[in-house]
């Protein structure tokens, strides 16, 4: 990674009210952290280190920095954290890491994918990224700005891990190498199908707890036609005073 010079200046407003006039007349506070010096609080432009985060790949940044008034004219520094505003997205707080050229660093840098899956372009399937960083170690010289991973044989159903990731030279990925870091889904249409089948069993199961109750009901039936039953022999009797009363007009003759 090429290094980029940023100046910086001593910074002795440490209180939050203090910071804030800070950030009003367009200074960003800054801390630099190493093993050759004690932490230090610095500042720096706001319009400098914006348009030099806009322009890299990544914040992983390499910096000539320069501090107004110290002993070292330049301290290689790279840029560790960087603190943004959760709304405007402006830079509210940047820590720089000192290091030396033949110092090796471990840093989380980004994944790219290059080319087009063929489980994407042939089969319909989705690429996804399953981890977005790779943490790598090498000598600030070697730094790459993002790992590119070239994905056009990767089918539906495949994974490139870790350990089949190529480094650049004079770079070692660290991790498990067993891990994914990309694979290729297969399509959502056939995630559905397979997702419809138990709503299939569900219904087959509504049907027979349907002629359950369609099997339970017949000895109603036959428990109704009883009372039919009673009311003829309760209609008997009422023959039986027709008759009755059909006696009494034959005396009457």
């Amino acid at each position: 990674m090429k290094s980029v010079a940023l100046k910086a200046y001593p910074r002795s407003q440490v209180q939050r009210a203090e910071v804030k006039k800070l950030r009003t007349a367009g200074r960003v506070p800054a801390t630099i952290y190493g093993r050759q010096a004690p932490p230090q609080n610095l500042e720096v432009d706001f319009e400098e280190i914006t348009d030099l985060l806009h322009h890299s790949v990544s914040e992983n940044v390499l910096v000539d920095l320069s501090v107004e008034n110290d002993a070292r004219a330049k301290r290689l520094a790279l840029v560790q954290e960087v603190q943004h505003h959760p709304l405007s997205a402006k830079v509210l707080h940047v820590d720089l890491h000192e290091i030396a050229e033949d110092e090796k660093v471990t840093i989380s840098v980004p994944v790219e994918t290059t080319g087009e899956a063929a489980g994407v372009k042939n089969g319909g399937g989705t690429l996804e990224h399953v981890m977005f960083k790779l943490k790598v170690r090498c000598l600030p010289k070697d730094l790459p700005e993002q790992i590119v991973i070239d994905v056009t044989a990767l089918e539906i159903g495949k994974s490139i891990h870790l350990g089949e990731v190529v480094a650049p030279a004079g770079v070692e990925i660290l991790g498990e190498k067993g891990r994914a870091v990309v694979a290729v889904s297969a399509p959502r249409a056939e995630e559905e199908v397979t997702a419809a089948t138990p709503v299939a069993a569900d219904v087959e199961m509504t049907k027979e707890k349907k002629e359950e109750g369609a099997e339970g009901a017949a000895p109603a039936a036959k428990g109704a036609a009883a009372p039919a039953k009673g009311d003829a022999k309760a209609a008997a009797p009422a023959a039986g005073d027709k008759k009755a009363g059909a006696k009494p007009a034959e005396k009457k003759k």
